[in-house]
């Protein structure tokens, strides 16, 4: 057996700090292996005009395995911080009874004490409505997790709402303001004219299947294990609305705003930087149209400024150097930490576009400001013994949405002339 084949064994267990490490060490180890072949591959360049193919096929392969490699340090840093499935004591009386009941629910679904606490309650999540609310320790572990997965949310602001839709409204021309003396007469400004943007939420769902025997099984905790199951299916679709979603029955994805050339730039569109090429970076100097796309921000964005591309944009990225031969592309300096690109740290985001012509592959800014998440309050389980006999299906809903909120905050770079 072999090193590679010993530590992809904490994948099965809970990680500790040790296969973490060894992990990482990996890593680290394949970028330099990286960096070696692409150096070898831009000296064949600058020889011949051409790189080898067998040194260029070296090098994809590695870059592959460096991915590969990140992934599982992700993956490791992410279980290790996950809460083991042992029961947990919620905070308040309430809760606690809250979460008996729902356990009852869940496991043999006898809804007699949830229904009397949510008729007790008022709450708009009771029966009728497609399922129960589960206890607000269960649904702020599913925020954490969805932020630790969905690329796009853990750089976003993000806000809870009990309405359908989240109006919010934004100055136009700028807030009205002037200086005046300390006695001298206050004269009236000019009037601020207002808009409003709007961001309704829509429901995701998602249907973990139990077997009898986890249900009868009381040492598992079945909040936390309803909070496991579902968060790689809302990550997933959450990641692909966030980025382009159309509006429609999903969140509106940033990509999905109109576009315009970065000089030509107003209020309701993203602007973009071109690489004068189609459907590739320049081939002299690539990195100048990542110092632009830097420089088309604001100051006051760039202090909190994120990359955002895919995994194969970023391979491309990953071979480019400066002009003092330095790799743009820096690996993170400690497990769980973001590579950084120029001094900026990048998220990887899979459904952000390929590199091809006219697509808007890379984006950068302050997704913080630039981008609101909207998750209405209330996570719901409706208990489905029925449909898939002889597991049990917990029919699982919540409601999110998303859109701009600020269309300075963030740039494209858009593989085309124009």
């Amino acid at each position: 057996m072999t090193a590679t084949h010993h530590r992809a064994a904490p994948e099965t267990k809970a990680a500790g700090d040790g296969d973490i490490a060894a992990a990482f060490e990996d890593f680290m180890s394949a970028f330099e292996a990286f960096k070696t072949a692409n150096d070898a591959r831009l000296a064949e360049i600058e020889t011949r005009a051409a790189a080898d193919p067998v040194t260029a096929d070296k090098v994809d392969r590695i870059a592959a395995a460096l991915d590969a490699n990140r992934r599982a340090v992700d993956e490791l840093v992410l279980k290790r911080n996950r809460p083991r499935l042992v029961a947990g004591e919620p905070a308040s009386l309430a809760g606690l009874e809250h979460k008996q009941a729902f356990d009852a629910y869940l496991r043999s679904g006898d809804e007699r004490q949830l229904r009397a606490l949510e008729e007790k309650a008022m709450s708009y999540g009771s029966g009728p409505d497609g399922g129960y609310l589960v206890p607000d320790e269960t649904e702020a572990e599913i925020g954490r997790r969805l932020g630790a997965l969905s690329p796009i949310r853990a750089i976003a602001a993000v806000r809870q709402v009990s309405a359908a839709v989240l109006k919010k409204p934004f100055a136009v021309t700028g807030p009205a303001t002037g200086w005046v003396g300390e006695t001298a007469a206050r004269p009236e400004t000019a009037a601020g004219t207002l808009d409003e943007l709007q961001f309704p939420t829509a429901e995701i769902y998602a249907m973990p299947a139990a077997t009898a025997s986890l249900l009868d099984d009381s040492v598992v905790d079945l909040d936390r294990w309803i909070a496991g199951e579902i968060e790689a299916a809302f990550a997933e679709q959450e990641g692909a609305a966030f980025v382009a979603g159309d509006g429609t029955n999903k969140p509106r994805g940033f990509l999905d705003y109109p576009q315009v050339a970065d000089a030509s730039w107003a209020w309701g569109s993203l602007g973009y930087v071109t690489t004068g090429v189609s459907g590739a970076l320049p081939a002299s100097d690539p990195s100048d149209v990542l110092i632009d796309m830097v420089y088309a921000l604001k100051a006051g964005y760039r202090q909190n400024a994120h990359w955002v591309m895919n995994r194969k944009t970023q391979a491309a990225i990953r071979k480019l150097k400066d002009a003092d031969g330095n790799y743009l592309w820096q690996p993170p300096a400690a497990p769980g930490g973001r590579a950084m690109l120029m001094g900026f740290p990048l998220v990887e985001a899979e459904d952000m576009p390929d590199i091809a012509a006219d697509a808007t592959a890379i984006a950068f800014g302050d997704f913080a400001r630039g981008y609101l998440v909207v998750d209405r309050t209330g996570v719901r389980v409706l208990r489905d013994p029925y449909s898939a006999k002889p597991y049990v299906l917990f029919y699982t809903t919540k409601r999110v949405g998303g859109g701009v909120q600020d269309f300075e905050a963030v740039k494209l770079l858009k593989f085309g002339t124009a």
